[in-house]
């Protein structure tokens, strides 16, 4: 944006998008007008901007329909007077005669259209207000576009850059790849037996389970306390007071499951979510991505498990035909691609990872249900043959129906009107059947040797791949698709064993480290996070300290930490290990601790001389910031340090009591734009740090 330039941002949700237009904002001459559909969102942003940069509050403001007079006079105001530097807006606003007006009055640096998948209606949820953005634009003013999404197709991808104008803008795309994450899809036989088994054998552990109906989210909450399980359910059929005390019990740890619509999701800041399970597929690929991606967003283990029945396709299709014709096709060109990857033998990963247009480089992920345990395989390549030369000979394209329809020699009003019931393709594959040819004609599209337009609603093409295979036939291997209706998947939780993480160690143990956690932490009347992250009881669980020397070299612990939080800790530790007739290893891991490193030691040594930390800063040729980072680092090791001498030059008296108050009652982690958002204007974000270090050296270590 600092040089002028139109961007299109593709970027996972965590990273660092709002930074991509908050910063030129800030740069740059005029105001930066940001298109947002998330109202409640545009307030935690400017709140936190405005908590940045206490000198002055008009520099960021929203304009929506939550604003009353007062309130929109103000946002003219500091918009007028050339104050404001970042304008939040909802595409809705943008389209008011008096707000274009307005905006046509003020210099502009840069539009920013945020969630920009929005826009298009093969998008997960299209807006058909973001269809006038460009439109708006160009009536309020010139100015360079940069569109944001955490999740496009190349066919959402082209229609945002059509849509907007962006055709020659420079495209910054991050990889849609999550390795840590485990996909399978099972049956819908007995699958409420199969979820309660599934969440018993991993007890304590985070988990959301979505389902398509309010109706069937209560009932499976309710179901799921039946049988022991704590579980709370979320929709946007509750009242707003009791879905955000659903998800802080969820976020305290407090309940293992939540059950809910696809309405839990947004702003979710919980990293350790073990298990997302969908009880009912969702309508689109895009969907089931953005949801199965909030497992696992610190990198650590992340279930996701599918329940599939072609005939909640069947339903999910009907609700369809309502719709106009054009939405009716999209909608069912959605449902057979959720379907196709519900029924496909083929590595999970490499479906998913094609549907957004990026091809893996390899064919085998061995973290998902297809790749470690693999359907027998059959040699094809004569029917694979036959199959692309029928492509290459009709001309015209058609779908897959109808060239499934071709080989099975199934005849139709359409078949007859381009004379191909005479083809010399018709009826070749009787014997095979209608399931074979769409099963092969499914992988074909996955290994690259055809292609399926979603430009023209799903017609086949022959790619060079395919063309190739042509002239230099060779063998071929086809996999049968698995038989999900019948599927009772007694099997797949060994599955899911395989690729479990070597630093869960002992999941037993672990357990009981974490049931000991939070027993702590209610009777101390501290978030979990204070006492010990998950980390260091995974650490525990596997190397069996049992002695407090032993203890401090888990990752995250420490002296200081040990002594005051260990006791109970290395006794479980030493009972378990006793009563299980555990082989301990013989030594400890070592993790390297804050007083190996140089800088760290002269930190250490300066602030217990008293020294500011802007002298420490210079006297190392470093910034502030970097001298905070360095102090941070040691004190989340363990180490207690004392700061209070610099904090009070630093921060007021009034301040300090309510950041560590924050801290100490409200925090659900130790996450410092959580902190912000909730202490709101006023706290920038280095008295936050500050005040953070004193809490967990006081309080944790």
């Amino acid at each position: 944006m600092m040089r002028g330039e139109d961007l299109f941002v593709i970027m996972p949700t965590g990273g660092g998008k709002s930074l991509c237009y908050q910063l030129p904002a800030l740069l740059l001459e005029g105001t930066a007008v940001i298109v947002s559909p998330l109202i409640a969102l545009m307030k935690n942003q400017v709140d936190a901007l405005r908590g940045f940069l206490i000198e002055e509050e008009g520099i960021a403001h929203f304009l929506n329909s939550s604003l009353n007079r007062g309130q929109l006079r103000e946002v003219k105001r500091d918009l007028l007077s050339g104050v404001t530097k970042v304008l939040y807006v909802a595409p809705e606003s943008l389209t008011k005669e008096e707000n274009i007006e307005l905006l046509k009055q003020i210099k502009i640096s840069f539009f920013a259209v945020d969630e920009a998948h929005c826009i298009s209606e093969w998008g997960h949820d299209f807006r058909p207000e973001y269809r006038r953005i460009n439109h708006l634009v160009s009536e309020i003013g010139s100015a360079n576009i940069i569109a944001l999404t955490a999740t496009a197709t190349p066919k959402v991808q082209e229609d945002i850059q059509k849509n907007l104008g962006l055709e020659g803008a420079k495209l910054f795309k991050d990889s849609f790849n999550r390795p840590n994450l485990y996909y399978e899809v099972r049956g819908k036989k007995s699958i409420d037996k199969e979820i309660v088994r599934y969440i018993k054998n991993n007890s304590g552990k985070s988990g959301i389970i979505y389902c398509l109906s309010r109706k069937k989210v209560e009932e499976i909450a309710t179901f799921l306390n039946v049988n022991g399980i704590k579980a709370l359910h979320y929709h946007a059929g509750l009242d707003a007071s009791t879905r955000a005390k659903h998800q802080d019990q969820f976020l305290m740890e407090e309940v293992d499951v939540i059950v809910a619509t696809i309405a839990f999701g947004m702003g979710i800041d919980k990293p350790d979510v073990r298990f997302v399970i969908h009880y009912d597929m969702p309508k689109s690929l895009e969907g089931y991505y953005q949801e199965t991606g909030r497992a696992g967003r610190d990198g650590g283990e992340g279930v996701c498990i599918a329940f599939y029945s072609y005939k909640d396709i069947q339903k999910l299709d009907k609700f369809l035909q309502n719709k106009s014709p054009a939405e009716q096709e999209v909608g069912r060109q959605l449902l057979q691609e959720t379907t196709a990857y519900s029924e496909s033998p083929l590595c999970r990963r490499v479906i998913l990872l094609n549907y957004f247009g990026e091809q893996p480089t390899s064919t085998y992920c061995g973290s998902c249900d297809n790749c470690l345990a693999p359907k027998p395989k059959i040699e094809a390549s004569q029917e694979v043959l036959a199959l692309l030369n029928m492509v290459d000979h009709f001309k015209e394209h058609f779908k897959i129906d109808h060239l499934v329809n071709v080989l099975a020699g199934e005849s139709n009003s359409l078949i007859k009107s381009y004379n191909h019931h005479n083809s010399d393709f018709f009826g070749i594959g009787i014997t095979k059947g209608r399931d074979f040819w769409r099963a092969l004609i499914r992988q074909l599209i996955a290994l690259n040797y055809l292609k399926k337009e979603v430009d023209s609603f799903g017609l086949i093409f022959l790619t060079p791949k395919g063309r190739e295979f042509i002239s230099n036939p060779r063998p071929f291997s086809y996999v049968e698709e698995k038989k999900l209706e019948n599927d009772n998947s007694e099997d797949s939780d060994e599955l899911i064993d395989q690729v479990r993480y070597s630093a869960a160690g002992d999941e037993k143990l672990l357990g009981m480290l974490k049931s000991l956690r939070s027993s702590l932490a209610k009777k101390m009347k501290l978030p979990p996070f204070v006492i010990f992250n998950d980390t260091s009881l995974e650490e525990m669980s596997i190397h069996y300290p049992i002695s407090f020397e032993e203890l401090q070299y888990c990752q995250g612990v420490g002296g200081g930490k040990a002594r005051k939080y260990g006791e109970p800790f290395i006794d479980l530790i030493a009972r378990y290990v006793e009563e299980n007739d555990i082989d301990r290893p013989s030594d400890i891991v070592v993790k390297s601790t804050a007083d190996k490193s140089s800088i760290k030691i002269f930190i250490i040594t300066s602030i217990d001389r008293k020294l500011p930390l802007d002298e420490i800063a210079q006297a190392k040729g470093l910034d502030l910031e970097e001298v905070i980072s360095e102090v941070e680092s040691i004190v989340h090791s363990g180490t207690k340090l004392n700061i209070d001498y610099f904090i009070r030059q630093m921060v007021d008296d009034d301040k300090v009591e309510d950041i560590y108050e924050y801290f100490l009652n409200d925090a659900l982690t130790d996450s410092l734009q959580d902190a912000a958002n909730e202490l709101g204007r006023g706290y920038t974000d280095e008295e936050i740090r500050l005040v953070r270090i004193k809490f967990l050296s006081e309080i944790a270590n």
